[in-house]
């Protein structure tokens, strides 16, 4: 089979590497891809905003199944167009993707279902906003209502903070803002919790946990995410049944009443108090850096489990994993998440290690002359596979030093929780 990948970052790269290893893969495509996919796949680079450009393309390069990586062009429609044109296609469609294009769209469906979630409300100007957290209590917690790549969100200890993060969101500077939401403080631990759907049935994709602050010790900005490990040390049957039937199933039920389903993964993120589970936000696609921590666990065939779902036959797919811990480090542009330089050489790149169980996944790069050079923020993924997280995070900051790269920087804490504890 052809398939293609849409996206760039270290989850479309950590997909593509998933995929090399199914049976039944002829070629690859990825639009646009990056340094690490032009070496598994065919990078095309193509205005994505086109989706006539796009369609041309799968057809005219007979391309048998598209998976689409991010999130923006879930929420554009890009799944429905593709299936109106008779393409093959992985991932939700634009009204379920409302799950991650609109926070107000997802609390709403909450309070509606009852799922468990933290109190809100929403202020379509910022003087209404103002004058609500005069009166109330901190911390709170203030977010931006679209798309804002994971930096779209406030957790203000007092005023001034809470002011800024106002201004900032109507200002515009996640987007045209035509409300805000701001919720309770929930204090818990986070953890990220993964399923797969074809639209009919619902199973469980694995858990991670995010290390989304800039800085070790989890402070600093919020990023895109610093590093990851799974699966969630919070994890056990009786919190997985109540997610299931809390959370996700009520979810579906919610988009099924509206007139659409589910296909794809989703990624709950969730806030775990007392083994209760609190949801915070939904993503309708794998996380990043999630996806490239737990892909390298799974065992069965993915390519099976994207056909599956496309055709709603998942029912009939046993999903397999392998029995390790996996840990994901970040490396990044200095500067980020704010300005940061563009184009800068990545060396040392071969003097990393990929042995088994050792991965290296690109994020923001670019190739020419069969050089590496970083144009983003977030630039590679180094991930290993364990029997404990300490081995798989001493290999991985041991590979990171044979990079010596001194324009980028990463957090050495992660899974500091699971290691240290």
């Amino acid at each position: 089979m052809k398939v293609g990948i849409i996206g760039s970052g270290g989850r479309e790269h950590a997909i593509c590497h998933a995929l090399t290893i199914s049976k039944n893969i002829e070629e690859l495509y990825c639009f646009p891809g990056n340094a690490g996919t032009s070496h598994i796949a065919k990078n095309i680079s193509l205005n994505l905003e086109n989706y006539n450009e796009l369609k041309d393309f799968i057809i005219l390069n007979r391309i048998d199944l598209i998976v689409i990586g991010p999130e923006k062009p879930l929420v554009d429609g890009m799944v429905d167009f593709l299936e109106q044109n008779g393409i093959k296609v992985f991932g939700p469609n634009r009204l379920a993707s409302q799950l991650e294009g609109s926070k107000i769209f997802t609390k709403n469906l909450c309070k509606k279902y009852n799922i468990p979630t933290a109190k809100f409300g929403v202020f379509k100007n910022s003087v209404d906003a103002i004058q609500f957290i005069n009166e109330t209590k901190y911390p709170l917690v203030i977010k931006a209502d679209g798309l804002a790549s994971g930096k779209g969100v406030f957790i203000c200890e007092n005023n001034k903070e809470a002011e800024i993060a106002i201004r900032e969101i109507f200002d515009g500077k996640f987007g045209i803002a035509d409300n805000l939401l701001i919720e309770e403080f929930l204090k818990g631990e986070e953890m990220s919790y993964f399923i797969i759907s074809d639209g009919k049935t619902i199973k469980k994709f694995d858990t991670a946990q995010d290390h989304k602050r800039v800085l070790e010790g989890d402070k600093g900005k919020n990023t895109g995410g610093m590093g990851a490990y799974s699966p969630s040390r919070l994890i056990n049957d009786e919190l997985d049944k109540k997610i299931i039937s809390k959370i996700i199933e009520p979810t579906i039920k919610g988009l099924e009443e509206i007139g659409t389903n589910y296909k794809g993964f989703l990624y709950a993120g969730l806030m775990i108090i007392d083994n209760e589970p609190y949801l915070i936000e939904y993503n309708v696609r794998m996380g990043d850096p999630e996806c490239q921590t737990i892909l390298p666990k799974l065992k069965s065939d993915i390519l099976e489990l994207f056909l599956s779902c496309c055709n709603e036959k998942l029912h009939e797919t046993k999903i397999e994993w392998h029995n390790k811990k996996s840990l994901c480090i970040v490396v990044c542009s200095k500067g980020y998440p704010d300005k940061f330089k563009k184009n800068i050489l990545i060396r040392n790149i071969n003097k990393t290690i990929h042995n088994k169980d050792e991965y290296f996944f690109h994020a923001g790069t670019s190739i020419s002359n069969e050089q590496i050079y970083a144009i983003g923020g977030r630039v590679l993924n180094f991930v290993c596979l364990s029997q404990n997280f300490f081995e798989a995070r001493t290999k991985i900051v041991d590979s990171i030093n044979l990079l010596n790269w001194n324009g980028g920087f990463y957090r050495k804490d992660i899974g500091y929780k699971v290691i240290d504890e």
